[in-house]
């Protein structure tokens, strides 16, 4: 480099100077200035030099290096000392210097001459002094702030890096990749380390690193030059510490919690997953269906086995979980490596393979003369809904009451097991769980899979049915001559209408019943199918048997 900036100023004599001895005219001034050059100041410029009448004799440029040193030191003539107090970074001057404060009478061998004045074009590229500490300045930071950076915690964040004047040297944005490490251990140049400190997740902040905190006198080649001032724009996404545990929050509890979330419970919830950013990386909302999965046997990430325990249905959580209890520093899919995830939980409903129906009486009549049993005819009214208290299904819907035969198999053996031992205006509601209910499928459509369902009934009558395996039955003594009684045509042979017309005028008359809640036609040819035993279509002498003649029981049937 030419020897205007090599020359020791000691070796030579110039008059004294002042401010009003170097011109100065600023061809281009920065919007924003928020410091100046002062004497003491280390600053890095580019210069074009030349005489009054445009010859050149050296430029930075054309070396292909700025040009670094202190001011006020004397490392450069006094002219260019003086000319260069109170620039601002990116300021572009002209600066005219009279020879005395240049190289005065001697001038510089077969450059400058004697009694030569020197014009410098000066654009300033950075500024910095030995006093200088990290400066933070930040742009934003968000209204919620529970956790601040601290040393020792897992920082991931994304930056611009810039020197002083704005060029760029590195970006994470540009890798689509944020940049992760550990804070006060030594990871990170001294100054990232101090200007990570005390971030919110969320914040923006604006960190200018003066070089004997970043990468001092060698630089980082080829992007760094040696003295550089770093700027650095960064945005926190996320912070953990190797030592944290699963936070959960409670954002709504339901007034009756009877039971909570225990391991080897199967549980059905809903949630949004995101970052620590509020960036959004699943839903179940999203598939318009729950998560269902065993509890506490390993089928999710740990941080979610832990989290999820305790909760009542329909609960409100937010579960925060570190990285080595979620997806650790590989990540997953959408979820980078050491990420902080975030899940807003409800529950929606949960049962253990080993539960049975649970019932709760709500409303008992004073007397009750007889409790509902198998086989009897039950009138209800009914709902039937999800945990969550989705409505299924209602006999409001149809302006009647559902009329079923109990243990006939027209209900789920759940709802069977909540309608035995009512009494006649009993309300109750029946907790059944899936297994006894429609299962892991469910209806499609109607009724999710896995899901308990809550049956609330109320019975509206009660008529007897017949003892089990009956479908008729006489109320008086059965007559002895029963098959003369049905061959109506004495032909020793009955038919399927002669036995219909019987059994129908029996029951007009009121000496028999037919089970409850069937068609009688439809019940009438079980009876003759059950007697016509070689299923000719005819009832012989030999095959008419009374079932009181079979198993001996207490009432007499065909």
């Amino acid at each position: 480099m030419f020897a205007l900036f090599r020359v020791q100023l000691g070796h030579w004599v110039v008059p004294a100077w002042t401010a009003d001895t170097v011109d100065i005219d600023t061809r281009e001034a920065p919007p924003r200035c928020p410091r100046r050059v002062t004497s003491g100041d280390f600053v890095r410029f580019h210069y074009n030099g030349s005489l009054p009448d445009g010859t050149p004799f050296e430029s930075s440029y054309s070396a292909g290096e700025a040009y670094a040193m202190f001011v006020g030191k004397e490392q450069m003539t006094k002219g260019l000392d003086l000319g260069l107090l109170e620039m601002c970074v990116n300021e572009l001057r002209l600066i005219k210097i009279p020879p005395h404060l240049a190289y005065g009478s001697k001038g510089v061998d077969g450059k400058i001459p004697a009694d030569s004045s020197l014009h410098f074009s000066v654009q300033l590229l950075d500024v910095w002094n030995l006093e200088d500490k990290v400066q933070v300045e930040s742009h934003y930071i968000p209204e919620q702030c529970p956790r601040k950076v601290q040393s020792s915690d897992y920082v991931r964040y994304h930056y611009n890096g810039t020197l002083l004047d704005g060029t760029s040297f590195d970006s994470s944005y540009s890798r689509n990749q944020t940049y992760n490490t550990y804070v006060g251990i030594g990871w990170l140049i001294a100054g990232m380390d101090q200007g990570l400190i005390g971030m919110c997740i969320g914040e923006h902040r604006h960190i200018t690193i003066p070089p004997v905190l970043a990468y001092g006198e060698k630089g980082y080649e080829p992007v760094i030059p040696p003295q550089a001032s770093l700027v650095f724009n960064v945005v926190l996404l996320d912070l953990h510490n190797p030592k944290d545990t699963v936070v959960i929050k409670t954002t709504f509890s339901p007034d009756n919690c009877t039971r909570r979330t225990q391991a080897k419970d199967f549980i059905r919830y809903h949630y949004n997953g995101t970052l620590l950013d509020g960036t959004m990386f699943d839903s179940s909302y999203q598939r318009n269906k729950t998560y269902n999965t065993y509890l506490g046997m390993g089928y999710i990430i740990k941080g979610m086995d832990e989290g999820l325990l305790g909760m009542c249905t329909g609960e409100h959580r937010t579960i925060t979980m570190p990285p080595h209890l979620a997806y650790g520093e590989q990540g997953a899919g959408s979820i980078p490596g050491s990420a902080v995830l975030v899940f807003d939980v409800i529950l929606v409903d949960f049962h253990n393979p080993t539960d049975e129906v649970q019932t709760e009486i709500f409303a008992l009549p004073d007397n009750c003369v007889r409790k509902s049993r198998k086989g009897d005819l039950l009138r209800l009214r009914y709902n039937t809904t999800l945990m969550d208290g989705t409505l299924l299904d209602s006999s409001d819907m149809y302006g009647k009451t559902y009329n079923v035969v109990l243990g006939s198999g027209r209900l789920v053996s759940g709802m069977e097991s909540a309608l035995a031992g009512m009494c006649v205006s009993e309300k109750r509601r029946g907790t059944i769980p899936p297994h006894l209910a429609y299962g892991e499928e469910g209806i499609a459509g109607d009724v999710p899979g896995s899901a308990v369902l809550l049956f609330d009934v109320e019975l509206i009558g009660l008529e007897e049915g017949l003892p089990d395996g009956y479908l008729f039955i006489w109320h008086d003594e059965v007559p002895s001559n029963l098959f003369e009684l049905m061959d109506g045509d004495k032909d020793e042979k009955i038919t399927l209408e002669e036995f219909s017309s019987y059994i129908k005028k029996e029951v007009d008359n009121g000496k028999g019943r037919l089970a409850p809640g069937f068609e009688a036609d439809s019940i009438i040819k079980d009876m003759f199918s059950n007697q016509d035993r070689n299923k000719d279509g005819e009832i012989s002498a030999p095959e008419f048997k009374l079932k009181a003649d079979e198993d001996l029981e207490k009432h007499d049937e065909l």
